[in-house]
Formats: C-alpha cells, sequence, structure tokens
C-alpha cells in the first residue's frame, strides 16, 4: 500500500485588533494587525477566508504557538475551535486585515467574540483560502448571497472593471441592514422580513431577465437556497460548472462544526443530483 502523503501544515498567523466598528445592527467589522501579519497575502480571490482559532474556555496554549503540536499532543476537546470569515480588505501597505461578522445577540461564538473584544487583544488564524475572482472575459456577473456572502460580494464588486456588467442580489434582515459599496453596480437588496432565509433571494434570481453571453456566477450563504439556485444556473440555465461558484457557507440547524463536518458529502450528493437532472425544456 501506497503510504499516504504527509498532512499539509497549516501557517497560522497571530495579529492584534487594532479597532472595531459596529457597520449595521446585525455586522461588526474587526481589523487586525501587527508584525505578526508580515508573512499574511491575500489577493488573488476576492473570497479569499481565513479560519479563526478559539480556545475553549479555560484552556491556554504554551508560546510559541504551535497549531500542529496541539493536535498532535492534545485532546480533541482541548483543540482551538474554529470559524470561517471572509476577508474583507487586505491592506498590504499597513498590514491591517479586515474582518466582517454577522451577529446576532449572545448567540454562536464570533459574533459575540466580535462584539467584546478590544484593541490590543490577539488574534490567530490560519490562511487565506479562496477560489473565485469575477472573470474579466466573462459578457457578465451574476452575485447572490445572504449577508454572510456579503464580505465576498462587495469585495468581487469593488474589484470589477469599470463598465463591467453585473447582477447582484443580496438578502439581509431589514433596509437597516444595507452597506454602502464602493461599486458602479446597483446592488438589489433583499429584505426577508419574516420569510424564511433565502425566499426572497431564489424568487428575485429566478424573475431576471438573463442578459446574452456567458456569465460568471457567485453565489453563496445557507445551503438551502443555494442549492435551489444552484439547481437554478446550472440545470435549467445550463451555465457550465466552470463559471460557478456555488456552496453553502452555513446551514440552518447547524453550527460550523457540524456543517463542515458533513459539507463535502452533501455538495457531492447535490451535485449528483443535479447533474443527473434533465435539461429544462
Amino acid at each position: 500500500m501506497a503510504d499516504r502523503p504527509a498532512r499539509k501544515t497549516r501557517k497560522t498567523h497571530s495579529a492584534q485588533v487594532i479597532r472595531t466598528e459596529r457597520l449595521t445592527p446585525h455586522m461588526q467589522r474587526v481589523v487586525l494587525g501587527g508584525p505578526g501579519l508580515a508573512g499574511f497575502s491575500a489577493g488573488t480571490c476576492t473570497d479569499h477566508y481565513v479560519k479563526l482559532l478559539f480556545p475553549p474556555a479555560g484552556v491556554t496554549y504554551p508560546e510559541p504557538f504551535d497549531l500542529e503540536r496541539i493536535r498532535a499532543e492534545l485532546p480533541r476537546e482541548r483543540w482551538p475551535v474554529t470559524r470561517t470569515y471572509t476577508v474583507r480588505a487586505w491592506d498590504a501597505e499597513h498590514r491591517e486585515l479586515t474582518l466582517d461578522f454577522v451577529v446576532h445577540g449572545d448567540e454562536g461564538l464570533a459574533g459575540p467574540w466580535s462584539l467584546a473584544v478590544e484593541p490590543g487583544a490577539t488574534v490567530r488564524f490560519t490562511g487565506p483560502g479562496g477560489a473565485y475572482a469575477p472573470d474579466a472575459s466573462a459578457d457578465w456577473h451574476l452575485l447572490a448571497g445572504d449577508e454572510s456572502a456579503l464580505p465576498a460580494i462587495a469585495r468581487s464588486l469593488e474589484a470589477l472593471p469599470e463598465g463591467a456588467v453585473a447582477h447582484a442580489f443580496v438578502e439581509v434582515a431589514g433596509p437597516q441592514e444595507e452597506q454602502k459599496i464602493d461599486s458602479d453596480v446597483e446592488v438589489v437588496w433583499l429584505h426577508r422580513g419574516d420569510r424564511p432565509v433565502g425566499e426572497a433571494l431564489v424568487e428575485a434570481v429566478r424573475a431576471l431577465d438573463f442578459p446574452e453571453g456567458r456569465v460568471h456566477a457567485f453565489v453563496h450563504g445557507e445551503a438551502g437556497f443555494v442549492k435551489e439556485l444552484r439547481r437554478l444556473l446550472r440545470v435549467e440555465h445550463g451555465i457550465p460548472r466552470e463559471d460557478l461558484s456555488v456552496s453553502g457557507y452555513w446551514r440552518l440547524g447547524h453550527n460550523e462544526d457540524g456543517w463542515q463536518a458533513s459539507k463535502r458529502e452533501w455538495n457531492a450528493r447535490i451535485e449528483t443530483e443535479q447533474e443527473g437532472a434533465p435539461p429544462a425544456a
């Protein structure tokens, strides 16, 4: 039997909180900086993300921090808990990393942390990952998502060249959650209210009169509506897989640990089901 390839060592970065800002009632911004970001870079993808490392309550780690050693020597319940967040902005000159957090009071882990953390606090994370950036050769762009995808959608819109044709749909709780985005593209803000997450978003994208030509699409957010929009784009409109960036950032009823544990299998099942579906008439 051939030996398994060695597990890839994760690069762990250490940064300090520089400042925080409440953007909307349910969105908090945290800006990180410090000399620990000297080896960090994010610029090739507009959906770059990092995985923040939160130690369990009462757990401290020896210095220098070594994630691989921690996972090799400590029981799993003492490992850092990871939470994934999109890079909203990376200022290489000033070495400042901006992350935006969706918050719902004291619900969850990272959201409450972002509200309580103070300047000077140390933050450790791995990354960046990422795979999407708007393809300049596409005839037009489609971007759709909920609050969790807003940082990536905003960054993507800001990266589009002047005159690019794009349709952007963002579903948020209400008008107070809209944000200013530095782009000429007019974002369609969909206010969820009491409706199920993603319902208004699916309706809006389905109602769109698709322009002629090749589209490059970015659809991310809650896994349920992502599944519906993937079917719409892939099966009904026949858009090639290579022109789609489609993934569930989260899933109703699951925390990130549970969702990440099942996400690969869930995505594979959905792809198998939809790739075998007959094309729309």
